[in-house]
């Protein structure tokens, strides 16, 4: 072959080799094309090759959205194959902007720049995003500061991420959403520093709760809500009146710029229940109220949301005394409680419940007055005396001096044993105290008092020996007791020996003394004795009749017999 020939043939293959564009392979290359037509659910191209390509219509479409292209639009499409079995050139609109799409985010990514992306699905570990055309891995951690129970407010919406890591040769993208808030949240922390005051109001979310109190997230700061601080009512927990993720709005009570710790209330928005508790709950005023708590010293009682008064164990019962105020009143219970006092600057009401139910002891006092016979039981005896059942669930208290007249108080209360059934005389009641006197000997008369009526100083009296002691003799006298001195037994002092008496011996002797506090008598055989001879001495001899006293003794012992 000529050389002319042969030039002609290379210039055929090189014009053969551009027509049919094997000189330059389009495979695997992105290329701009026209949208001839859109049929069925397919899009038409012609990118300029020897035949068109076909782009499922979907491919177009972006997260959450129909696709929007018509005839002649011109679009980037990925050339996969140039001539499938058809004949027809097999093109990727997907794979195009995914190529385009790597290619900013690899920039992006070197520039440790945001990148824009929309959540569409749901992997093992976490989720999926569009990143224009790339799709990318949001692990479950990265999704939001706090945990997120639901994503669905995040699904289809276009928002900022950060690239944590790529890898284009393996088409593994991986994103943060998290990181993007934490530097939001810098910023805006430092901000809220910066202008933070008390007394600001600012809406925030609740981040944890706790025993004491609940945090919340003012936007890259947290503030402490004290359980105290959430309402003006009792609140017993924080999760009784807030949620975590709640969004509440709250007042900065107290901010510390050192430390930068913030004190946050709710119940300040409101208006203070306290003001004006005087005139809302007057003292002596009933009231309807709400048990809320019970504790071993009494009950609170709600009188309205955020006001509380506390009822004294002491004024729950008129005569349940010692017990528990929760066998009392139940917690929920609805009560009538009196308002005994109001402390406005301690924020403290008194309350009474007993006040709003009868009183047994007034009762008692008009039914049973001061002289009145009682029956009851014996409910208790204690070393001070016994305590007896009467009407109105109440105890009257028999003194150890008030049992018996004629013994002690600790031999006659011997006598007595729990549950018998016992008359009294009603001796006094104190309404205040809560205290009510009975006697049991005061039902007789008083044996020395109706001695004493018929005896008087200087008569001589028959009693009789109850007791021989070394300093002289117990005597009973007319049913009282008395006592004779040991110098007191005889005129002559050898006859001054008690033992020269025996217990039941009677004797007469002369009344010294009538003692009413210590109800006693005391006697004289001498003073009896001496009275006898100055009368025999008056009747029977004279200074100059020469008789002796023996002799006038017994004429006058003579006469006495002669009398009897």
């Amino acid at each position: 072959m000529s050389t002319a020939a042969m030039a002609q043939a290379e210039d055929f293959a090189a014009l053969l080799d551009e027509t049919l564009g094997l000189g330059n392979s389009f495979e695997g290359s992105v290329i701009k094309g026209i949208i001839v037509r859109v049929e069925n659910d397919f899009a038409v191209i012609d990118v300029g090759l020897k035949s068109e390509g076909r782009v499922p219509l979907k491919e177009f479409a972006t997260a959450g959205r129909a696709p929007e292209i018509k005839a002649g639009d011109a679009v980037e499409v990925f050339v996969e194959r140039y001539e499938d079995k058809n004949g027809e050139v097999v093109l990727s609109r997907e794979k195009a902007k995914r190529e385009e799409a790597w290619t900013l985010l690899e920039k992006s990514f070197e520039a440790n720049q945001r990148v824009n992306g929309i959540i569409f699905g749901r992997v093992k570990g976490g989720f999926t995003v569009d990143l224009s055309g790339a799709v990318a891995f949001l692990p479950g951690s990265q999704v939001d500061i706090r945990p997120v129970r639901d994503i669905t407010p995040l699904l289809g919406t276009p928002q900022p991420f950060q690239i944590l890591k790529m890898d284009r040769s393996r088409g593994n993208i991986v994103v943060s959403r998290r990181a993007v808030l934490e530097e939001t949240r810098a910023e805006q922390r430092s901000e809220l520093i910066e202008n933070l005051k008390e007394g600001q109001v600012l809406e925030g979310v609740v981040k944890n709760i706790t025993d004491y109190g609940a945090f919340v997230d003012l936007g890259g700061v947290d503030g402490l809500l004290h359980v105290t601080d959430i309402a003006w009512k009792r609140i017993n927990h924080p999760s009784e009146a807030l949620h975590i993720g709640q969004t509440v709005k709250v007042q900065v009570i107290r901010f510390n710029p050192e430390t930068q710790r913030i004190s946050l209330g709710i119940k300040q928005l409101d208006a203070d229940p306290w003001e004006g508790v005087e005139a809302k709950y007057p003292v002596q005023a009933k009231f309807v109220g709400r048990v809320t708590n019970i504790t071993d010293y009494g009950a609170f009682v709600e009188l309205e949301p955020g006001v509380e008064g506390l009822v004294h164990v002491s004024e729950m019962s008129w005569t349940k005394k010692n017990v528990h105020p929760g066998k009392i009143v139940s917690t929920s219970q609805e009560v009538e409680v009196m308002v005994l006092d109001v402390d406005p600057q301690k924020r403290r009401i008194s309350l009474g419940l007993k006040q709003c139910l009868s009183n047994p002891w007034e009762f008692f006092v008009e039914k049973f007055p001061a002289g009145t016979l009682v029956e009851g039981e014996v409910k208790n005896i204690t070393e001070f005396g016994l305590f007896i059942g009467l009407p109105g669930d109440i105890d009257g208290m028999v003194h150890l001096s008030d049992l018996a007249w004629d013994k002690s108080g600790e031999q006659a209360i011997g006598e007595f044993k729990k549950g018998d059934m016992v008359k009294a005389k009603v001796l006094d009641v104190d309404v205040d105290k809560e205290r009510i006197s009975l006697g049991i000997k005061q039902l007789s008369s008083d044996p020395f008092q109706d001695a004493v009526a018929s005896m008087k100083k200087g008569d001589v009296v028959t009693c009789t020996v109850s007791q021989v002691t070394e300093n002289g003799l117990e005597v009973q006298v007319e049913g009282m007791s008395g006592f004779i001195r040991k110098a007191e037994l005889s005129r002559d002092r050898s006859e001054q020996r008690p033992e020269r008496f025996a217990v039941g011996e009677k004797l007469d002797a002369k009344v010294t003394m009538i003692e009413k506090g210590s109800r006693k008598v005391t006697l004289s055989v001498k003073a009896r004795e001496i009275d006898e001879e100055k009368q025999a001495m008056a009747e029977y001899g004279s200074s100059d009749s020469g008789a002796s006293l023996g002799d006038i003794l017994g004429a006058a012992m003579r006469k006495a017999q002669e009398e009897k």
